[in-house]
């Protein structure tokens, strides 16, 4: 017996054979066990959440950052989160558990800081085995932006592509940004409060690059979702767990006057003249000098009969038309 079909029908299967024949060819490229919860799974603990300065106006007291060691050392961006009163902020584990993390080092130039945890035997990222991508690979985004994660929840994740690994172009309020490596551009909303500090992986889970601040393309004021590569920063974040002094230009010291500094007319402010001549405001103030008054000034706002001129006449004063003889 032939069992027939509709048309339909036919077609809404083939569809979804083919779906399925893709994303059987594509999921063993997101990790070794063949899944892509896996991937998100094994990247999950080093993920870490961190709490210091902040509050005021508006400015976030928290960002993300991921282990880099098994004896606790955290990378994650230099911000003023980092600026408290004993250089210690808290640091929030995957699991729930807080440490107190210190600052061990920073390097403003490439704005990045590698804290210290009390802990040891961390699943971590190695730098050594850290991963260069090209253009049009996809990438994860794993970072506590707005907060979400405040306990042992996971944190967030985004999927995206890189679209460009170029020299960074880029402006925090009217500064131009301190550092001129090359960044990967991502298409993924990476920008969003909280989410600096966080790590960029690849399809398989191998550390990529470490998620940039909120900053502006100077080329034309759009919000850019970048990532420091690794590979730029390790030499840095070696040289900071050694204790080492990294040697700087006098140049590289200065700090960099903005490019379009802030005028009244950006701001919108709009300057009124002085007063000019012949205006209510002047003769209010003006001082008028009455005859027979020996070496007196009265105002033509003071009282008509406050002061009475001494001399053969005696005078009224009336405000509005000034002093005059009487009559008869």
């Amino acid at each position: 017996m032939t069992t027939r079909f509709s048309p339909l029908l036919e077609t809404t299967a083939k569809f979804s054979l083919v779906v399925v024949l893709i994303f059987s060819a594509l999921s063993p490229a997101f990790g070794a066990g063949g899944s892509f919860a896996d991937v998100i799974a094994s990247v999950q603990p080093k993920i870490v959440k961190i709490y210091g300065a902040g509050g005021l106006q508006g400015l976030e007291a928290y960002q993300s950052g991921f282990l880099i060691s098994a004896e606790g050392h955290v990378l994650t961006t230099w911000s003023y989160v980092l600026d408290t009163d004993n250089d210690t902020v808290t640091v929030m584990l995957n699991d729930g558990r807080k440490f107190a993390g210190k600052v061990i080092g920073a390097d403003p130039v490439l704005e990045i800081a590698v804290l210290k945890i009390d802990a040891k035997e961390l699943p971590y990222f190695s730098l050594d085995q850290a991963a260069d991508v090209a253009p049009g690979a996809m990438v994860l985004a794993f970072s506590n932006l707005f907060n979400v994660a405040t306990g042992n929840e996971p944190a967030s994740v985004q999927h995206g592509q890189v679209t460009a690994k170029t020299p960074m172009a880029a402006r925090r309020g009217a500064f131009e940004s301190s550092y001129r490596g090359k960044v990967y551009v991502l298409d993924a909303m990476t920008n969003n409060p909280g989410a600096t500090g966080g790590a960029l992986t690849d399809r398989r889970g191998k550390l990529v690059g470490l998620l940039g601040k909120e900053l502006r393309n100077s080329l034309n004021n759009t919000w850019l979702n970048y990532a420091l590569p690794v590979t730029e920063i390790a030499h840095a974040v070696d040289d900071i767990i050694a204790g080492k002094v990294r040697p700087r230009s006098l140049a590289e010291d200065k700090i960099k006057k903005p490019k379009e500094p802030m005028t009244l007319a950006l701001l919108g402010v709009v300057l009124v003249p002085d007063v000019l001549a012949k205006t209510p405001p002047l003769h209010r103030s003006r001082r008028t000098k009455f005859p027979g008054v020996q070496g007196r000034v009265a105002s033509r706002r003071s009282h008509p009969f406050r002061e009475r001129p001494r001399g053969r006449f005696a005078e009224s004063f009336d405000r509005r038309n000034g002093p005059h003889r009487p009559s008869g």
